[in-house]
Protein backbone atom coordinates (compact mmCIF):
# COMPACT_ATOMS: atom_id res chain seq x y z
CA UNK A 1 0.00 0.00 0.00
CA UNK A 2 2.67 2.84 -1.04
CA UNK A 3 -0.21 5.20 -1.12
CA UNK A 4 -0.68 4.87 2.55
CA UNK A 5 2.89 4.60 3.39
CA UNK A 6 3.53 7.92 1.64
CA UNK A 7 0.59 9.64 3.12
CA UNK A 8 2.32 8.59 6.77
CA UNK A 9 5.24 10.02 5.60
CA UNK A 10 3.71 13.21 4.27
CA UNK A 11 1.86 13.82 7.81
CA UNK A 12 4.96 13.33 9.50
CA UNK A 13 7.18 15.63 7.49
CA UNK A 14 4.21 18.24 8.09
CA UNK A 15 4.00 17.38 12.44
CA UNK A 16 7.58 17.87 11.82
CA UNK A 17 7.46 20.93 10.64
CA UNK A 18 4.29 22.07 12.89
CA UNK A 19 6.97 21.63 15.58
CA UNK A 20 9.75 23.49 14.06
CA UNK A 21 7.20 26.58 13.03
CA UNK A 22 6.18 26.57 16.73
CA UNK A 23 9.34 26.70 18.71
CA UNK A 24 11.22 29.48 16.33
CA UNK A 25 8.65 31.37 15.80
CA UNK A 26 9.20 35.64 16.58
CA UNK A 27 5.86 35.75 17.60
CA UNK A 28 2.48 33.63 19.76
CA UNK A 29 0.27 34.44 16.43
CA UNK A 30 2.80 32.34 14.33
CA UNK A 31 3.67 29.73 17.10
CA UNK A 32 0.08 29.23 17.48
CA UNK A 33 -0.29 28.40 13.79
CA UNK A 34 3.05 25.81 13.99
CA UNK A 35 0.54 24.18 17.12
CA UNK A 36 -2.32 23.71 14.62
CA UNK A 37 0.13 22.62 11.77
CA UNK A 38 1.32 19.89 14.21
CA UNK A 39 -2.08 18.93 15.47
CA UNK A 40 -4.22 18.66 12.41
CA UNK A 41 -0.82 16.22 11.16
CA UNK A 42 -1.21 14.48 14.08
CA UNK A 43 -5.01 13.39 14.07
CA UNK A 44 -4.95 11.63 10.79
CA UNK A 45 -1.84 9.20 12.23
CA UNK A 46 -4.33 8.38 14.99
CA UNK A 47 -7.07 7.31 12.86
CA UNK A 48 -6.38 3.44 11.83
CA UNK A 49 -9.09 1.29 10.49
CA UNK A 50 -7.69 -1.83 12.29
CA UNK A 51 -8.36 -0.15 16.10
CA UNK A 52 -12.04 0.55 16.69
CA UNK A 53 -10.86 3.07 19.46
CA UNK A 54 -8.71 5.06 17.37
CA UNK A 55 -11.66 7.43 16.26
CA UNK A 56 -12.45 8.01 19.71
CA UNK A 57 -8.71 8.69 21.12
CA UNK A 58 -8.41 10.84 17.58
CA UNK A 59 -11.76 13.49 18.27
CA UNK A 60 -10.66 13.53 22.30
CA UNK A 61 -7.43 14.32 21.28
CA UNK A 62 -8.59 17.03 18.71
CA UNK A 63 -11.48 18.72 21.39
CA UNK A 64 -8.56 19.21 24.35
CA UNK A 65 -5.77 20.18 21.76
CA UNK A 66 -8.22 22.64 19.87
CA UNK A 67 -9.09 24.32 23.26
CA UNK A 68 -5.55 24.68 24.41
CA UNK A 69 -5.16 26.15 20.90
CA UNK A 70 -8.17 28.51 21.82
CA UNK A 71 -6.56 29.71 25.10
CA UNK A 72 -3.51 30.44 23.40
CA UNK A 73 -4.92 32.09 20.43
CA UNK A 74 -7.45 34.66 22.61
CA UNK A 75 -4.81 35.28 25.34
CA UNK A 76 -1.72 36.16 22.13
CA UNK A 77 -4.75 38.57 20.93
CA UNK A 78 -5.08 40.51 24.44
CA UNK A 79 -1.57 40.47 24.82
CA UNK A 80 -1.02 42.40 21.65
CA UNK A 81 -2.75 45.59 23.34
CA UNK A 82 -2.98 44.67 27.59
CA UNK A 83 0.16 43.07 28.82
CA UNK A 84 -0.03 40.25 30.65
CA UNK A 85 2.05 37.90 33.05
CA UNK A 86 1.13 34.81 30.72
CA UNK A 87 -0.75 32.83 33.17
CA UNK A 88 -3.68 31.98 30.58
CA UNK A 89 -1.15 30.80 28.06
CA UNK A 90 0.88 28.77 30.83
CA UNK A 91 -2.34 26.68 31.56
CA UNK A 92 -3.29 26.10 27.76
CA UNK A 93 0.22 24.32 27.11
CA UNK A 94 0.03 22.31 30.20
CA UNK A 95 -3.22 21.03 29.06
CA UNK A 96 -1.73 20.17 25.37
CA UNK A 97 1.15 18.37 27.27
CA UNK A 98 -1.00 16.24 29.55
CA UNK A 99 0.12 17.59 32.90
CA UNK A 100 -2.16 17.58 35.84
CA UNK A 101 -4.42 19.05 36.68
CA UNK A 102 -5.14 18.78 33.03
CA UNK A 103 -4.20 15.24 32.64
CA UNK A 104 -7.62 13.59 32.45
CA UNK A 105 -7.59 13.09 28.54
CA UNK A 106 -3.94 11.79 28.34
CA UNK A 107 -4.58 7.92 29.57
CA UNK A 108 -7.66 7.53 27.74
CA UNK A 109 -6.20 8.60 24.19
CA UNK A 110 -2.96 6.44 25.08
CA UNK A 111 -5.37 3.38 25.68
CA UNK A 112 -7.31 4.01 22.14
CA UNK A 113 -3.92 4.40 19.47
CA UNK A 114 -0.91 2.31 18.57
CA UNK A 115 2.08 1.77 20.01
CA UNK A 116 3.71 4.13 17.36
CA UNK A 117 1.31 6.93 18.03
CA UNK A 118 1.87 6.47 21.69
CA UNK A 119 5.55 7.24 20.94
CA UNK A 120 4.78 10.18 19.20
CA UNK A 121 2.04 11.25 21.79
CA UNK A 122 4.85 11.13 24.35
CA UNK A 123 7.67 12.47 23.06
CA UNK A 124 7.66 14.50 19.81
CA UNK A 125 4.42 16.06 20.52
CA UNK A 126 5.72 17.21 24.02
CA UNK A 127 8.62 19.14 22.37
CA UNK A 128 7.09 22.29 21.39
CA UNK A 129 4.73 23.22 24.22
CA UNK A 130 7.66 22.40 26.99
CA UNK A 131 9.81 24.52 24.60
CA UNK A 132 7.51 27.53 24.61
CA UNK A 133 6.98 27.06 28.56
CA UNK A 134 10.87 27.87 28.59
CA UNK A 135 10.65 31.18 27.44
CA UNK A 136 11.63 33.76 29.73
CA UNK A 137 8.31 35.56 29.99
CA UNK A 138 6.58 32.26 30.65
CA UNK A 139 8.79 31.51 33.46
CA UNK A 140 7.46 34.80 35.13
CA UNK A 141 4.28 31.56 36.14
CA UNK A 142 6.49 29.98 37.68
CA UNK A 143 4.17 29.46 40.67
CA UNK A 144 1.69 27.61 38.07
CA UNK A 145 4.29 25.37 36.84
CA UNK A 146 5.19 24.97 40.29
CA UNK A 147 1.54 23.62 41.11
CA UNK A 148 1.50 21.61 38.06
CA UNK A 149 4.74 19.69 38.89
CA UNK A 150 3.05 18.81 42.12
CA UNK A 151 0.14 17.77 41.00
CA UNK A 152 1.61 15.36 37.86
CA UNK A 153 3.68 14.03 40.72
CA UNK A 154 0.53 13.16 42.69
CA UNK A 155 -1.33 12.05 39.76
CA UNK A 156 1.12 10.02 38.02
CA UNK A 157 2.16 7.84 40.58
CA UNK A 158 -1.44 7.44 42.40
CA UNK A 159 -3.12 7.01 38.60
CA UNK A 160 -1.08 3.89 37.53
CA UNK A 161 -2.09 1.80 41.14
CA UNK A 162 -5.23 0.50 39.78
CA UNK A 163 -4.31 -0.23 36.00
CA UNK A 164 -3.98 -3.17 34.21
CA UNK A 165 -3.30 -2.19 30.69
CA UNK A 166 0.73 -1.02 29.59
CA UNK A 167 -0.30 1.67 27.69
CA UNK A 168 -2.03 3.10 30.58
CA UNK A 169 0.74 2.53 33.10
CA UNK A 170 3.12 4.25 30.45
CA UNK A 171 0.90 7.33 30.25
CA UNK A 172 0.88 7.85 33.97
CA UNK A 173 4.24 7.44 34.11
CA UNK A 174 4.52 9.93 31.67
CA UNK A 175 2.59 12.21 33.66
CA UNK A 176 5.16 11.65 36.37
CA UNK A 177 8.12 12.26 34.04
CA UNK A 178 6.06 15.17 33.40
CA UNK A 179 6.35 16.52 36.77
CA UNK A 180 10.17 15.75 36.90
CA UNK A 181 10.66 17.88 33.40
CA UNK A 182 8.67 20.74 34.56
CA UNK A 183 10.52 21.40 38.01
CA UNK A 184 13.72 21.03 35.68
CA UNK A 185 12.59 23.62 33.35
CA UNK A 186 11.89 26.32 35.81
CA UNK A 187 15.04 25.93 37.16
CA UNK A 188 17.64 25.33 34.03
CA UNK A 189 16.49 25.12 30.43
CA UNK A 190 19.61 22.86 29.64
CA UNK A 191 18.87 20.12 32.52
CA UNK A 192 15.39 20.07 30.97
CA UNK A 193 16.94 19.17 27.61
CA UNK A 194 19.08 16.34 28.89
CA UNK A 195 16.00 14.75 30.45
CA UNK A 196 14.09 15.06 27.96
CA UNK A 197 16.64 13.11 25.79
CA UNK A 198 17.02 10.48 28.12
CA UNK A 199 13.12 9.88 28.76
CA UNK A 200 12.58 9.94 24.91
CA UNK A 201 15.72 7.12 24.99
CA UNK A 202 13.94 5.08 27.41
CA UNK A 203 10.06 5.63 25.93
CA UNK A 204 11.55 4.06 22.82
CA UNK A 205 13.17 1.59 24.26
CA UNK A 206 10.06 0.01 25.71
CA UNK A 207 7.56 1.18 23.68
CA UNK A 208 9.05 -0.64 20.31
CA UNK A 209 9.57 -3.77 22.65
CA UNK A 210 6.03 -3.91 23.44
CA UNK A 211 5.05 -3.50 19.95
CA UNK A 212 7.55 -5.96 18.67
CA UNK A 213 6.17 -8.39 21.39
CA UNK A 214 2.32 -7.29 20.73
CA UNK A 215 1.98 -7.04 24.28
CA UNK A 216 -0.76 -4.73 25.79
CA UNK A 217 -1.88 -6.32 29.63
CA UNK A 218 -0.25 -7.53 32.98
CA UNK A 219 -1.07 -11.05 32.05
CA UNK A 220 0.96 -10.76 28.56
CA UNK A 221 4.47 -10.13 30.43
CA UNK A 222 3.21 -13.19 33.03
CA UNK A 223 2.58 -15.58 30.55
CA UNK A 224 5.05 -14.44 27.60
CA UNK A 225 7.90 -17.10 26.93
CA UNK A 226 10.63 -15.82 25.22
CA UNK A 227 13.38 -18.29 23.82
CA UNK A 228 16.22 -17.05 26.24
CA UNK A 229 15.23 -16.09 29.48
CA UNK A 230 17.95 -13.27 29.17
CA UNK A 231 15.40 -11.04 26.94
CA UNK A 232 12.92 -10.60 29.32
CA UNK A 233 14.98 -9.92 32.54
CA UNK A 234 16.14 -7.07 29.93
CA UNK A 235 12.79 -6.13 29.74
CA UNK A 236 11.87 -5.74 33.12
CA UNK A 237 15.35 -3.90 33.55
CA UNK A 238 13.98 -1.51 31.29
CA UNK A 239 10.80 -1.04 32.91
CA UNK A 240 12.65 -0.08 36.48
CA UNK A 241 15.09 2.02 34.19
CA UNK A 242 11.67 3.84 33.40
CA UNK A 243 10.77 3.95 37.39
CA UNK A 244 13.93 5.85 37.84
CA UNK A 245 15.75 2.71 39.78
CA UNK A 246 19.42 3.58 40.53
CA UNK A 247 21.80 2.47 38.71
CA UNK A 248 19.75 2.28 35.98
CA UNK A 249 20.05 5.11 32.78
CA UNK A 250 15.88 6.50 34.23
CA UNK A 251 18.08 7.51 37.42
CA UNK A 252 20.59 9.89 35.96
CA UNK A 253 18.34 12.78 35.02
CA UNK A 254 16.46 12.64 38.25
CA UNK A 255 19.65 12.88 40.42
CA UNK A 256 20.71 15.80 38.41
CA UNK A 257 16.61 17.21 39.17
CA UNK A 258 17.35 16.27 42.71
CA UNK A 259 20.57 18.08 42.95
CA UNK A 260 19.72 21.47 41.57
CA UNK A 261 16.16 21.42 43.64
CA UNK A 262 18.35 20.69 46.89
CA UNK A 263 20.63 23.51 45.91
CA UNK A 264 17.77 25.77 45.11
CA UNK A 265 16.74 24.81 48.92
CA UNK A 266 13.17 23.69 47.65
CA UNK A 267 12.85 20.84 49.67
CA UNK A 268 8.69 20.51 49.62
CA UNK A 269 9.00 19.76 45.84
CA UNK A 270 11.91 17.35 45.97
CA UNK A 271 10.06 15.62 48.67
CA UNK A 272 7.11 15.07 46.48
CA UNK A 273 9.03 14.08 43.13
CA UNK A 274 10.78 11.43 45.31
CA UNK A 275 7.31 10.37 46.98
CA UNK A 276 6.23 9.88 43.45
CA UNK A 277 9.29 7.89 42.40
CA UNK A 278 8.62 5.37 45.13
CA UNK A 279 5.24 4.84 43.51
CA UNK A 280 5.82 4.74 39.79
CA UNK A 281 8.63 1.94 41.18
CA UNK A 282 5.61 0.74 43.21
CA UNK A 283 3.50 0.09 40.07
CA UNK A 284 6.34 -1.46 37.48
CA UNK A 285 7.43 -4.02 40.23
CA UNK A 286 3.71 -5.27 40.38
CA UNK A 287 4.28 -5.69 37.05
CA UNK A 288 7.23 -7.71 37.13
CA UNK A 289 6.95 -9.56 40.15
CA UNK A 290 4.25 -11.94 38.91
CA UNK A 291 6.36 -12.74 35.52
CA UNK A 292 9.28 -13.75 37.85
CA UNK A 293 7.52 -15.17 40.81
CA UNK A 294 4.55 -17.22 39.94
CA UNK A 295 4.83 -20.13 37.36
CA UNK A 296 2.31 -20.68 34.92
CA UNK A 297 0.89 -23.15 32.85
CA UNK A 298 3.26 -24.04 29.89
CA UNK A 299 -0.35 -24.31 27.78
CA UNK A 300 -1.10 -20.95 28.73
CA UNK A 301 2.24 -19.21 27.65
CA UNK A 302 2.38 -16.51 24.41
CA UNK A 303 4.65 -17.86 22.32
CA UNK A 304 6.63 -14.80 20.95
CA UNK A 305 8.65 -14.78 18.25
CA UNK A 306 12.14 -13.32 19.50
CA UNK A 307 11.90 -9.14 18.81
CA UNK A 308 14.24 -7.36 17.04
CA UNK A 309 18.00 -7.35 18.07
CA UNK A 310 17.92 -3.16 16.82
CA UNK A 311 15.04 -2.78 19.75
CA UNK A 312 16.77 -5.22 22.24
CA UNK A 313 20.29 -3.37 21.69
CA UNK A 314 18.15 -0.13 22.77
CA UNK A 315 16.54 -1.61 25.48
CA UNK A 316 20.12 -2.64 26.56
CA UNK A 317 20.88 1.36 26.83
CA UNK A 318 18.55 1.34 30.19
CA UNK A 319 21.17 -1.01 31.85
CA UNK A 320 24.65 0.16 30.56
CA UNK A 321 25.17 2.78 33.40
CA UNK A 322 25.75 -0.54 35.32
CA UNK A 323 28.37 -1.38 33.69
CA UNK A 324 29.99 2.35 33.80
CA UNK A 325 29.88 3.46 37.10
CA UNK A 326 32.52 6.33 36.30
CA UNK A 327 29.36 8.01 35.10
CA UNK A 328 27.99 8.77 38.15
CA UNK A 329 30.79 10.64 39.69
CA UNK A 330 30.08 12.96 36.01
CA UNK A 331 26.71 13.18 37.04
CA UNK A 332 27.80 14.41 40.61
Amino acid sequence: MPSLKFSHTAFMTTLLMGVLFATTSPSWLTAWLGLELNLLSFIPLMASKSNIYSSDAAIKYFLIQALGSTFILIDSLINIFIPSSFIIITIALLLKLGAAPCHFWFPTVMQGISWGNCIILMTVQKIAPMILISYPNMLASNQVIFISSMLSAIAGGLGGLNQTLIRKILAYSSINHMAWMLAAISLCTSLWTQYFIIYTVMTLSITLVMYDLQVFFFTHITNMSLPNPKLKLLIFLSLLSMGGLPPFLGFFPKLMVIQTLAASKSFLWLSVLLSSALVTLYYYLRVMLPAIILSTSKTKNMHLTPPNYLMLSLAFVNILPTFLPFLYTITL
